[in-house]
């Protein structure tokens, strides 16, 4: 398959930081797209016509969450559009309400996961996505589940790092979003990489791994559910381009970082 990749990144995925890393996200940066917009909107166009079972799940419980976060997206990007969306390559989109979920993983390059907080309940749930590029895990196994439950079996996801994630989209205000970042590395370029809490998960390092798999995370409340919205913009790229990109910025020799 062909390799579908970023040039360069917005933030810098090598950079450490503490879970769960949170910051204040301008309301402009929320979907913004990139130099790889085309190719990974084709690819989605082919998970949702070949996977849709694997790539997107959503319960009726959900589905005025996803119709609102529809409304939301297509006044963001072309303010308030219903029946028609172009993209940023030029492709003409017809907005399908029947299937929110479907038509916005075919306008923006994000994946969406839908989490909302049932009355008296502890912890947000996942009751709807699009998850056309997971980064090592299922949506069929984390669909309708718990925050705690859905980070299985991510080892830095402990009682503590849980209670602060869930206080945070306890907390999370409506138009005053958030985000994130994480950096892996991994031996290929694909995007679409599912894989069952119970598999083997592969760990190589920098020097090992070709390519740098870092996500862009935003979360935000929607005004009418207050359904929590975790959007996911993947960026992929060679490990020789990430390590020379920041070591230009951090005033270093390219060489010298890039062989490391």
């Amino acid at each position: 398959m062909t390799e579908i990749l970023q040039n360069k990144i917005p933030h810098n995925p090598l950079e450490p930081q503490r879970l769960p890393g949170i910051a204040p996200l301008p309301a402009a940066a929320w979907l913004t797209p990139d130099d790889a917009f085309s190719a990974q909107m084709t690819e989605r166009e082919r998970l949702l016509s070949t996977a849709r079972d694997q790539v997107l799940m959503l319960d009726e419980s959900g589905r005025a969450a996803a119709e609102e976060l529809l409304e939301a997206v297509l006044d963001h990007l072309c303010g308030g559009a219903r029946k028609t969306v172009t993209r940023p390559d030029g492709v003409g989109v017809t907005v399908d309400w029947a299937d929110p979920l479907g038509s916005l993983g075919r306008i923006t390059q994000q994946d969406f996961c839908i989490l909302e907080k049932p009355e008296h309940a502890q912890e947000h749930i996942l009751t709807g996505a699009v998850l056309c590029f997971p980064a090592s895990w299922m949506l069929a196994e984390k669909f309708m589940r718990p925050l705690t439950a859905i980070h299985v079996p991510v080892e830095s996801y402990d009682a503590n790092v849980a209670a602060r994630v869930q206080r945070l989209f306890d907390g999370v205000q409506v138009g005053r979003p958030l985000w994130r970042f994480n950096a892996l590395w991994y031996h290929d370029a694909a995007l679409h990489q599912p894989r069952s809490a119970s598999a083997p998960r592969p760990k190589p390092e920098s020097g090992e791994a070709g390519f740098l798999r870092s996500e862009k995370q935003t979360i935000l409340r929607l005004p009418r559910t207050r359904a929590v919205i975790f959007g996911i913009h993947t960026f992929v790229l060679r490990r020789a381009d990430v390590l020379r990109q920041w070591a230009v910025q951090a005033g270093v020799d390219p060489q010298l970082h890039t062989a490391g």
